[in-house]
């Protein structure tokens, strides 16, 4: 059998030195595309000029996500050093919903505003532009989602997404996307020089990997080098957010923006409003970015307890309907900030599609998370009668609809998903090992130093997951303040130990000392009066006697 580093490489496509060195070292000048190549750019750049030469009022429009914020960020510095009088606006969640809103249009023409810039929006907001255009205000599109067969009636629509692209790589953030609308304007405009761009790469990388798309080509590249430059950060609102969530810069990763970071600054778009994050990556003042940091940490800690309280309504309502292939579960003061996430959760607890829909008086408002071949927008078509809008993704989308039709929308899709006639569906939840072996010993130093050169991990280059085919479990705790964590001691034929802890897996994984498992998991380490020591993270155990 090929060794743990060779399964890996294979298993990444990497098969020779040159590609393994590429793959390893993003080069940032040959890595990056041309960003005249997505479609309009040129239109958009001009639109640009003629706003700094005629001093136009410019507002960005953002989003609430961290994607939308980071963009929003990116085209505010930027536009800044080139000149043009700029400021943002970031819709809230709850009165302005998802993208470009009438009543936000209004408000900005009632602050004479002459350009509407969109990040991480607009493609599908034909109504919308067309009021901007009527009240005399000119837009320019930036987006990654998807778009529809005619194209809102904007000065420029800048999305890799569109069929009559040219672009090389199809899978940028909105971030990205903002990003290049900057080494566009690099060519045209003086403020910021080239190779200066770079420092804008720490909040491209946030928004990259917190916007789960592909880590690959360009936007690995982006996130490699941006982790390198937050950890050198200049911006007072990231050190005080790292502060405050203990991150050690030096250590920092993908995971640690998606996992740590991302939460925090999600938090407020989910309970109040975005511009709490907004206003902390923009930020000079240390003492009042720390002061916004903490806020967002008592958010973030809110949120939490939120979620919990929803989760654990939403499981004892899951019970009622067991027999169901697609749960739809609803409730009162299930916040709709908060349920994106309890729908993820409930669908990693019971392995089915879920939507989770907060009943607010007579309209209630859902989301929607799904996996392998089921597809929530297509479910959404098919139960199109009992709703007032609905829309999305294959894996994410989003409802609303009369709380009356509840009952009559969860028949409707669960009648579409047997339609379908899936063959086994849990296979797509299963790990997909990257490297097998029977050895502790594999664990090692040399193993993690080179996982390193793998970062950033993310959606298209995960974290690999490794299969341990056999070995005795010599110890089990159930740990944390309410026992639902999971700490094993494992032995291999040889008598080698390791360590594994399984986050929340206390009540899957029922197996004791004595059993003879077969272990997947992610490596850790842990450093401890400067001893290095590796250990693993559960993801699934199997019992082999």
């Amino acid at each position: 059998m090929p060794g743990v580093i060779d399964q890996i490489l294979e298993s990444r496509g990497i098969k020779d030195a040159e590609k393994r060195l590429t793959f390893c070292n993003p080069n940032y000048d040959l890595n990056r595309y041309d960003a005249f190549l997505l479609p309009d750019m040129a239109k958009a750049v001009n639109r640009l000029i003629q706003a700094k030469n005629n001093n136009e009022s410019v507002y960005i429009y953002g989003d609430y996500d961290i994607d939308g914020l980071t963009a929003t960020a990116i085209l505010l510095d930027a536009f800044k050093r080139f000149g043009l009088r700029c400021n943002a606006y970031v819709p809230n969640r709850f009165t302005d919903g998802y993208g470009l809103s009438i009543d936000a249009i209004k408000m900005l023409s009632k602050e004479d505003a002459q350009l509407i810039v969109t990040v991480d929006c607009g493609s599908l907001s034909h109504e919308e532009i067309e009021s901007a255009n009527r009240l005399g205000m000119d837009v320019i599109v930036t987006d990654h989602h998807s778009v529809s067969k005619t194209m809102p009636p904007a000065i420029a629509v800048v999305n890799p997404k569109r069929p009559d692209h040219n672009y090389p790589f199809t899978d940028l953030a909105g971030c990205g996307v903002a990003f290049k609308l900057v080494q566009a304007l690099q060519t045209r405009l003086d403020g910021l020089d080239v190779g200066q761009e770079k420092w804008l790469l720490d909040l491209v990388a946030f928004g990259t990997v917190c916007d789960v798309v592909t880590l690959l080509d360009e936007n690995r590249t982006n996130v490699f080098w941006g982790l390198q430059v937050l950890k050198k950060t200049r911006r007072p609102g990231l050190k005080a957010i790292l502060h405050v969530t203990g991150v050690d810069l030096e250590k920092i990763n993908s995971r640690t923006l998606g996992f740590v970071i991302g939460p925090h600054l999600n938090a407020a778009g989910r309970l109040e409003t975005a511009k709490h994050s907004l206003d902390l990556l923009l930020e000079e003042d240390p003492l009042r970015a720390l002061e916004i940091a903490n806020k967002l940490h008592d958010m973030n800690s809110e949120r939490r307890q939120i979620q919990d309280r929803i989760f654990k309504e939403a499981c004892e309502q899951a019970e009622k309907f067991s027999d169901d292939p697609v749960l739809v579960l609803s409730g009162k003061k299930w916040s709709h900030g908060v349920i994106g996430i309890v729908a993820a959760k409930l669908l990693e607890k019971f392995s089915k599609p879920t939507f989770v829909i907060e009943e607010i008086d007579d309209e209630a408002k859902g989301s929607a998370r799904s996996f392998g071949d089921f597809s929530a927008v297509e479910a959404i078509r098919a139960a199109d009668e009992w709703l007032i809008r609905g829309g999305g993704h294959k894996l994410a989308a989003g409802i609303t609809l009369k709380t009356c039709d509840i009952s009559k929308f969860r028949e409707a899709v669960n009648i579409f998903y047997k339609s379908q006639n899936f063959k086994d569906q849990s296979v797509y939840l299963e790990p997909h090992a990257d490297a097998a072996t029977n050895s502790v010993d594999d664990f090692n130093e040399e193993l993690a130093i080179f996982l390193n050169t793998l970062e950033p991990f993310g959606h298209g280059n995960p974290e690999p997951i490794f299969y341990l085919q056999r070995a005795t479990i010599k110890n089990r705790r159930e740990i944390g303040k309410d026992g639902s964590h999971l700490k094993l001691e494992v032995c291999d034929s040889e008598g080698k130990e390791m360590s594994l802890i399984g986050f929340g897996k206390a009540e899957l994984f029922k197996q004791s000392a004595g059993e003879e498992v077969a272990i997947w998991f992610t490596l850790l380490e842990n450093e401890w009066h400067g001893i290095k020591k590796y250990e693993g993270r559960l993801i699934k155990l199997i019992s082999l006697n």
